[in-house]
């Protein structure tokens, strides 16, 4: 979710860091790979992952690693198809609300175990545990009857799914639903053994990180590395890696560094890194680049920062952030400004929404009109984003530099870590922040219901627009995508000038891949399971 979903929403490649780590003692394998180390692939993850638990995961990092350890009844292929993964097959009856799953035989889990139908319906209803505290399971569960009385408390069961037989389960939900099998994607739905994992409280051991997945966890060590080893009982086959390592790697040199001395086979890179990659000759024809469904945003949260309760407040920013100077100077034009909520790949995408332009004049007099002449009056403001990411940082700065010199606001930057930064965002306590969110689905509904609504599971910043949320609802509901665009064009165009988030630019990843890599999946939210991944013999 984006959050960073995403994964992507989706799913992403972690990105590198390792500060500090070497050698043996920092979980690294030897540079000089022998026959039974040849076939680990190794990239680095930059942060610690924020949970080992798939009915808590929200952040694409972390996604990245745990879609090789669990699985759900549906998935993504390369086409960014929703495909059955442990479910064989589905059916919908006429009414559009009952989807009907049968189980591939035969699939088992880690600890050896048959995967049976009773075991799909207990890890749903343990998503809604309240000790697990999970922000992912309404978000992304909701439309099914009974998942939220469930989760309130008020129910014993989530009276919508049914267990039809060994390997035959029904899911009922609410109302007929476009992108539903889209939302059952996301791992908060991975199926897992009860008498293996705990029931009320989050995943921490690995003895408990039991999936279906072709990699098992076999040493978690904190700051420092996870390591994964295949599962050669995998209903799909045996993998053709051995394992898995993802070194946690807190500088971005420090990734190109390991790459270059064959440390490591994937690195993803900063937007500085690419001009010089590119005029290597050795290196440039290792660069990939992949589009992904996902925004970079500036968000304004009215509920910790009063003043953004005023809307002549918040497109007095919008107009006084030139987000053309940010992308296509400051950032070398690596990633393409966003004019709009919608992404390139989404469904519903244009080219130019009603985003607000950038114009300091009309939001001097707009800051003015709405009682804050020249920046007097507003309460100090403090920009939160995610620390030891130079584009990140950047944009933070122009945007901070921007309100400067054309509101006369001052704004004091606040890097935080990634899991106490997801922490503050989920308490709605992040007053002015920079983030991305990812798709989970290529459907608006992902990003302008779920992320933009008042009641939106991702709308942690207290917007809240009743003739934008009456579109939305109205289009959620509807199974015909030419009577649901228009909706959504205008429930868009709506919220892009209510502006309480600033659109900055639409995503671009840039990754190293060794030529020793061959195999690899990949699908608009990033790269799949390691199912087909191999790693040649030679540099």
């Amino acid at each position: 979710m984006t959050v960073m979903k995403g994964w992507m929403a989706g799913v992403l490649l972690a990105t590198a860091l390792l500060a500090g780590c070497s050698g043996g003692g920092g979980g690294f394998s030897d540079r000089g790979r022998t026959e039974a180390t040849s076939q680990i692939l190794r990239y680095p993850i930059n942060t610690n992952p924020t949970t080992y638990d798939p009915a808590v995961v929200q952040d694409g990092d972390t996604i990245d690693l745990l879609q090789n350890i669990y699985e759900g009844l549906v998935g993504w292929d390369e086409n960014s198809q929703v495909v059955g993964i442990l479910a064989q097959s589905w059916t919908v009856d006429e009414a559009g609300t009952t989807y009907t799953f049968e189980i591939r035989p035969e699939i088992k889990f880690h600890n050896g175990r048959l995967v049976t139908a009773d075991d799909v319906k207990w890890s749903f209803e343990r998503a809604t545990e309240p000790g697990l505290k999970s922000e992912t399971a309404t978000a992304y569960l909701s439309d099914i009857v009974g998942l939220e009385e469930k989760a309130a408390g008020t129910a014993e069961e989530i009276t919508g799914i049914k267990v039809l037989g060994p390997r035959t389960i029904s899911i009922e939900v609410k109302k007929p639903t476009p992108y539903f099998l889209g939302k059952l994607t996301y791992l908060v739905g991975a199926v897992l053994p009860k008498e293996s994992v705990p029931a009320d409280r989050e995943i921490t051991q690995v003895s408990e990180m039991v999936g279906t997945g072709p990699f098992k966890v076999t040493e978690t060590i904190r700051d420092q590395i996870t390591k994964l080893t295949a599962n050669a009982d995998y209903w799909g086959g045996a993998p053709k890696l051995a394992g898995i390592e993802r070194p946690v790697v807190k500088d971005a040199l420090s990734v190109i560094n390991k790459y270059r001395t064959g440390e490591i086979e994937m690195a993803r890179l900063q937007r500085q890194d690419i001009p010089g990659i590119q005029r290597e000759a050795e290196l440039a024809d290792q660069l990939k680049k992949f589009d992904r469904p996902a925004i970079w945003y500036i968000g304004m949260n009215q509920i910790a920062y009063r003043p953004f309760a005023d809307r002549r407040v918040r497109r007095a920013f919008a107009m006084a952030i030139n987000k053309e100077r940010i992308v296509n100077e400051l950032m070398g034009g690596a990633n393409t400004p966003a004019y709009g909520i919608l992404p390139p790949g989404v469904q519903g995408h244009r080219e130019k929404a009603a985003a607000i332009d950038f114009n300091p004049t009309e939001a001097k007099a707009l800051l003015a009109e709405a009682g804050f002449p020249n920046g007097q009056g507003l309460p100090p403001l403090e920009m939160f984003f995610r620390e030891q990411f130079a584009d990140i940082k950047l944009v933070a700065e122009a945007v901070a530099g921007d309100l400067k010199e054309h509101l006369n606001v001052t704004v004091s930057l606040r890097p935080l870590e990634w899991g106490s930064y997801l922490q503050k965002y989920n308490a709605k306590e992040l007053p002015f922040y920079h983030m991305r969110w990812s798709a989970d689905f290529l459907d608006p509904q992902n990003f302008l219901s779920h992320m933009l609504t008042t009641n939106g599971p991702e709308n942690k910043f207290g917007y809240s627009n009743a003739e934008y949320d009456r579109l939305c609802a109205e289009a959620d509901s509807l199974m015909d995508w030419e009577k649901r665009r228009p909706l959504y064009e205008k429930a868009e165009d709506i919220v892009l000038q209510d502006a309480p988030w600033v659109p900055i630019y639409f995503q671009r990843d840039a990754e190293l891949h060794s030529k020793r890599l061959s195999g690899l999946r990949t699908s608009a939210f990033g790269h799949l399971p390691h199912t087909t991944t191999e790693l040649t013999s030679g540099n």
